[in-house]
């Protein structure tokens, strides 16, 4: 589900772009997600993150999503997937 998130000045979805940090699934059905932003001062930073959660939470089985903004490690291009730095002329 997070590869349909993206960052509206970006064509790659966030997961692509290396974003998502980690991605915890409890018993219970919460989901917990650390990611960051490719810029600290993101002006979409609210619209991305309010976009994991709700796909995030209509996934079956989910009852609810975290989504929990970190800078450690830093973001870097080299987080990127392979398809990601492809589509945007990086290769």
């Amino acid at each position: 589900m997070l590869k349909t998130v993206f960052d509206p000045e970006i064509p790659v979805d966030v997961y692509s772009l290396g974003m998502v940090y980690k991605i915890d699934l409890q018993d219970d059905g919460v989901v917990n997600i650390d990611m960051t932003l490719t810029a600290p001062n993101c002006p979409a930073a609210d619209f991305i993150f309010e976009d994991v959660r709700q796909k995030v939470e209509s996934v079956e089985g989910v009852t609810s999503a975290n989504v929990q903004l970190v800078f450690e490690p830093e973001w870097d291009i080299r987080m990127m997937t392979d398809e990601a730095r492809l589509e945007l002329g990086m290769m």
